[in-house]
């Protein structure tokens, strides 16, 4: 009876782990993620919704238009018309951005020092939207939430009813357990963006050398240090890898 037990949970295992495969675009990874598009869409829009509303948005100036029309372009060469997309630049000083499921994209000004003309800002919006199509949040969510023992398998409860799922979706992790595992995690994932945002540059009619000019203009004045405590690759890793995917694009 106990080995009949055991063999039926190794089926149901198997089964959970089959339907929860996913493949990334362009690279073709496979993912395990427990966390539905349903699901991991009304978290990301409950995350926005409270980031633009404790942010100063700008809109109708030149570098907001810009933000707005690079960003289409690039959408449309994304092909997912499920996405309800929209793309705002905020002031804030930090060089960041992002990009939450549904493609709701969101650009800080500070980055705008890095990004000194279309292709190069086009290198950011691209890199942000490539998560989100490689559901980068929601497979990091899953490994979370196997890391934490919460509940992995069947419909999550979404808003109010269960906090915890969104705290998870906008936590950042603290070092401890994460080195080794969560942190080496992120970093694939980052080259993985970079790699599947080159191919959106690329048909997005963008000029694909302008990224590797973005990540040099970003290490400026930066000490350039070890990958092993970091989520994102170092500047030096990250402009050799994406030249490589470069030299594998066609040629005009």
């Amino acid at each position: 009876m106990k080995l009949l037990r055991n063999l039926l949970f190794v089926n149901l295992t198997l089964i959970v782990i089959a339907g929860c495969t996913h493949k990334t675009p362009y690279t073709n990874r496979s993912q395990m993620i427990f966390v539905s598009q349903k699901e991991e869409l009304a978290l990301g829009e409950e995350s926005y919704k409270q980031t633009l509303s404790e942010s100063k948005v700008i809109v109708g100036t030149k570098d907001a238009n810009r933000i707005k029309n690079i960003g289409s372009k690039i959408a449309k060469v994304a092909n997912r018309n499920d996405f309800n997309w929209e793309f705002n630049l905020v002031q804030n000083d930090e060089m960041n951005a992002f990009c939450l499921p549904g493609g709701k994209v969101v650009v800080y000004t500070g980055i705008l020092k890095a990004a000194h003309n279309d292709d190069q800002l086009a290198t950011v919006i691209s890199h942000e939207i490539a998560h989100a199509l490689a559901r980068h949040g929601a497979e990091r969510m899953s490994a979370s939430m196997v890391q934490q023992g919460l509940q992995v398998v069947g419909n999550l409860a979404i808003g109010a009813a269960a906090p915890q799922y969104q705290n998870l979706f906008n936590q950042t992790y603290g070092i401890g357990s994460q080195v080794g595992v969560m942190l080496p995690y992120g970093r694939m994932q980052e080259t993985e963006a970079d790699e599947i945002g080159i191919y959106l540059m690329y048909k997005a009619g963008y000029n694909v050398n302008e990224a590797l000019k973005f990540w040099e203009n970003m290490s400026e004045g930066k000490k350039e240090g070890s990958d092993f405590f970091s989520t994102h690759p170092s500047s030096t890793n990250r402009i050799n890898d994406i030249q490589k995917v470069i030299v594998k694009l066609p040629k005009s």
